[in-house]
């Protein structure tokens, strides 16, 4: 299976990974802007909210040489708005400190930040899946289960209804939203479920 990297990707890039044993992640692309690969959504309570990462301008576009921009405090927004979405989540306190020390660690290159976080995403919710990095570009058409423009904020993708898993979950801005909100980072997954969240992921596998 390959993937593209993601700064806290959706609910259904771990719904992929949990089904294989290892997942290969796109390292020799070029860097695509308005991807998941620099931004996250999260549910807030005014609705969704982008979360991004700023990166350097003029440096070089290839994904693994990408450079995180820290000339801002984004670091301290984004935590600031995961505190304000999701205090009162059952789980937050319980991931919060790991998580920020990630982010603290101010990673210099997207592509180390997006391993980092997903890594540890992924020990969260115990999936025993090895992401390793490509060591070329692969073409489209070349890997049958190819994700990579699959999984896009751009546009809607049906992979947990292919799974079979399409379904809602406890989000603490539910009844405020009139609803369940699809489309989300795994953190929203996290924080409301917490280790349930590996249960939603695997029904069926």
């Amino acid at each position: 299976m390959l993937l593209s990297t993601a700064y806290f990707p959706p609910v259904q890039w771990f719904a992929l990974a949990a089904r294989y044993k290892q997942a290969s992640v796109e390292a020799c692309e070029r860097y695509q802007k308005q991807s998941y690969r620099n931004r996250c959504y999260i549910l807030a309570g005014d609705g969704r909210e982008m979360l991004q990462v700023p990166v350097v301008h003029g440096a070089s576009w290839e994904i693994c040489d990408v450079l995180v921009d820290y000339s801002t405090p984004w670091v301290l927004r984004t935590q600031r708005a995961l505190d304000t979405a999701y205090e009162n989540s059952a789980f937050f306190e319980y991931y919060r400190d790991g998580l920020y020390e990630i982010m603290d660690s101010r990673p210099s290159r997207l592509w180390d930040l997006n391993m980092q976080l997903t890594q540890w995403c992924l020990d969260r919710l115990h999936l025993d899946c090895l992401i390793t990095p490509t060591s070329a570009f692969t073409a489209p058409g070349t890997d049958p289960d190819d994700y990579r423009s699959v999984i896009h904020p751009k546009h809607p993708d049906t992979v947990l209804r292919d799974l079979g898993i399409e379904r809602p979950y406890y989000q603490v801005f539910r009844d405020r939203m009139g609803g369940f909100t699809p489309g989300l980072s795994i953190l929203d997954l996290l924080f409301n479920e917490g280790p349930d969240a590996a249960d939603w992921i695997l029904p069926g596998v």
